[in-house]
């Protein structure tokens, strides 16, 4: 019904934009209805796909925060949910601090992409997580399609492949770009390039020397004090300011994928909000088909037993149900969960 409302935003996603989808919601009583339509705008297409002020406005609010937004009107409620892409770490230089950072990013959600232009430091066994491309640095811009959603970190093994890669780096609007380096070898570049023209304004779009400030020695310190700024970066922004920590949203993209897909009747299931601690955040998203299926998780456990059931009867009865989950106090205790928040979920059936 609304695969194709979901395959416009892979297809954003996956072009290195922010995203919003309304979702408009036709209530029966408080926890039941139907789902009138679905809209998804690119950040930069809202005012051209949106066309209401309000909603304008929320579906930014929901981009600079993270948060799905709920807009309640007189017959009808819309969920506004962002999407961002899923991040990249583009890792140049193929050293001995790109290996443990290569492992490191992977871990915290990063896809990998590693250049060097060396074949033994360029390949699959040593990075086995990784996209590898093993080129000059300077060629491989053209196969990196660099994305406004990348993290790029500079660790070249040279001054030189340090500075092409910087140049080359400064051509794209970027969510991070770092490199690493003395403090007397970075002012020299930092000099050089005030020189070529570059203006302060380019310059300070560079994290550089990169790292929090942990006392790291080895590889895998240093590697590990790139992935805390980068992460903090990416939950903070660059300045720590962000309204809400969690400003990367919840993107399961094997539950997006599969609702592009037609055919066998399911139910999709969206965290709308939450409060206290809980297993994920809003926006999180799982799949139940009626033969007991899953995929995805909105936290496992008993947080998504009693929702995996209500699932099964929208299926059957078709269109939506809202969904309470407790996991506070004597339910928390009874059911042995470290928990102790509340969700408020939306079961759609498709």
């Amino acid at each position: 019904m609304f695969e194709n409302i979901y395959k416009n935003l892979l297809d954003i996603i996956e072009s290195g934009e922010e995203a919003v989808m309304l979702t408009f919601i036709a209530p029966c009583d408080n926890k039941s209805g139907k789902i009138n339509k679905k809209i998804v705008s690119s950040k930069e297409d809202l005012s051209e796909v949106v066309r209401d002020s309000h909603l304008i406005e929320k579906s930014n609010q929901a981009i600079e925060t993270g948060r799905p937004q709920l807009v309640e009107r007189d017959q009808e409620s819309i969920l506004i949910e962002p999407f961002f892409p899923e991040p990249r770490l583009v890792i140049l230089g193929g050293g001995h601090i790109a290996k443990p950072l290569a492992e490191f990013g992977k871990r915290v959600g990063f896809d990998i992409a590693v250049v060097d232009d060396r074949p033994f430091f360029a390949n699959n066994n040593r990075f086995p997580d990784a996209t590898v491309f093993c080129d000059d640095f300077e060629s491989s811009f053209d196969q990196l399609q660099i994305k406004k959603s990348d993290f790029i970190v500079i660790v070249t093994r040279g001054h030189r492949h340090d500075g092409v890669c910087l140049r080359k780096s400064m051509e794209y609007e970027t969510k991070y770009t770092g490199m690493i380096g003395s403090r007397r070898r970075v002012n020299g570049m930092i000099e050089q390039l005030l020189e070529e023209g570059y203006s302060q304004e380019d310059l300070d779009r560079i994290n550089t020397p990169i790292g929090l400030h942990i006392g790291a020695v080895t590889p895998e310190e240093i590697a590990i004090s790139i992935i805390a700024e980068i992460i903090s970066v990416r939950r903070n922004g660059k300045d720590g300011n962000k309204i809400n920590k969690a400003s990367w949203p919840e993107f399961d993209s094997e539950v997006v994928e599969e609702m592009v897909k037609q055919g066998n009747d399911k139910a999709l299931i969206t965290i709308m909000s939450s409060k206290g601690s809980v297993p994920r955040k809003a926006g999180a998203k799982m799949i139940v088909w009626y033969d007991g299926k899953t995929l995805g998780s909105i936290g496992g456990g008993c947080s998504e037993g009693e929702v995996i059931v209500r699932a099964r009867d929208v299926i059957m009865n078709k269109g939506y149900e809202m969904v309470h989950v407790d996991m506070t106090g004597v339910v928390a205790e009874d059911e042995g969960m470290v928990c102790g928040g509340t969700m408020e979920v939306l079961v759609e059936s498709f």
